[in-house]
């Protein structure tokens, strides 16, 4: 057997972050991903949109990565919150924050295609391409996996592995640790649409009754659509011609963007929150999806998933000794724990409030809008919130090196 200091297994945005911040370090690593990250049947680098907070983006400028991605990315600098049927709405500006903008948005295509030119350039990680795991047996010393590729089967040995293969975690499962799921009984909708005029770098949430509706703006001038349906909305939503589809979305969002007037392929994605009863196992460590995978209503999923990447490479960057120690574990687990449960939290609780239509949570909604439009501390407190929800920002996430 080939053997790591780490294993990665996934290699999507998350996985492929963390391998590229471990690239220069002392440390062997392999990153092990199931589908080529150029085939179209890559799930990880679809046409789907990611809204990056100024964290992230300053993770993926100290990986070398944002000079790839910046061209292709549209600055959000002015967020509206509304909710249909109801006066209320809130408002942030970049500039009354002090910042150029809140985020960016870009496609998840632009952002796993800077990643990976960026590992082959740099050629320190061993990339096991197209490869799949189908065994995961944990020992005292090290994780063995057994992987079939092109070149038939291999098994390679790692003092750790990473598990950054989603919320159907292969090595989660093989590590004993369990997901508690909760089902939203949603399913988001997808799809780019173009208005009949300039987006000025504007994101729009838009609380409906069927459920939120997200307005991304895109660097071509157009916005990606994020819209949670029950899922017998979203399969008649699927099946509408375009000019119906257009004239259903600009009922349920209004005119503040103007008139949609083109709308390309639309996909639908069933939504649910999956949350690992544990961060750790031995020899194991659950990041991104793995460890928690969110609903999208506030777009904090995968900035939350690479906060992760940044602090699990700083640990073991800066450790001296076995980077599958219980120790060393123990401290990455609980220097992530009030960020994450801050951000499930958060996310969750604006899909149960806002899921709920009856009278009373309905007022408390409008004068929550209508006092967070007014309270300029709360407002400051939002726009931070891609640092992070608690616990010690990763390095990385403040532009500084991982050592």
């Amino acid at each position: 057997m080939d053997s790591f200091d780490v294993a990665i297994v996934g290699g999507g945005m998350v996985g492929a972050s963390l391998a590229l911040a471990l690239a220069h370090s002392r440390l062997t690593v392999v990153l092990i991903e199931g589908v080529a990250p150029g085939s179209q049947a890559q799930p990880s680098f679809d046409e789907r949109t990611t809204a990056l907070g100024n964290a992230s983006r300053r993770i993926f400028q100290s990986l070398g990565a944002w000079e790839r991605i910046a061209p292709e990315a549209s600055a959000i600098r002015a967020i509206h919150v509304s909710e249909a049927g109801r006066f209320g709405f809130a408002r942030l500006d970049a500039r009354e924050q002090g910042v150029e903008a809140f985020g960016y948005v870009a496609a998840n295509r632009v952002i796993g295609a800077a990643l990976w030119e960026r590992l082959r350039a740099r050629g320190t990680v061993a990339l096991r391409v197209p490869a799949r795991v189908e065994s995961v047996e944990i020992g005292a010393e090290h994780v063995a996996l057994g992987l079939r590729g092109e070149c038939g089967a291999a098994r390679i040995a790692a003092r750790l592995a990473v598990a950054a293969d989603g919320a159907e975690s292969r090595v989660r499962l093989a590590a004993g640790i369990d997901a508690h799921v909760k089902e939203y009984a949603q399913v988001a909708l997808v799809a780019n649409v173009v208005a009949d005029r300039p987006h000025d770098a504007i994101a729009y949430e838009r609380f409906t009754r069927s459920g939120p509706l997200a307005m991304l703006p895109l660097h071509d001038g157009s916005y990606t659509v994020v819209w949670a349906r029950a899922p017998e909305q979203a399969a008649e939503t699927l099946g509408l011609t375009e000019p119906a589809f257009l004239s259903e979305l600009q009922r349920h969002f209004g005119w503040r963007a103007g008139r949609f007037v083109r709308a390309g392929r639309r996909a639908a994605y069933p939504l649910k929150l999956t949350r690992a009863s544990a961060a750790v196992g031995a020899r194991t460590v659950l990041i991104g999806n793995a460890a928690q995978a969110l609903h999208p209503v506030a777009g904090q999923g995968f900035n939350l998933g690479l906060r992760d990447a940044a602090a699990l490479a700083e640990a073991l960057a800066n450790a001296a000794g076995d980077p599958g120690a219980p120790e060393l574990l123990a401290r990455f687990a609980a220097q992530r724990d009030a960020d994450r449960r801050g951000v499930v939290g958060f996310t969750d609780g604006l899909v149960s409030v806002f899921g709920d239509a009856r009278g009373p949570l309905g007022l408390a909604r409008l004068l929550g809008l209508l006092l967070f439009d007014l309270a300029p501390p709360a407002k400051g407190a939002l726009a931070r919130v891609s640092t992070g929800f608690g616990g010690r920002t990763p390095r990385l996430a403040r532009g500084l090196p991982l050592t």
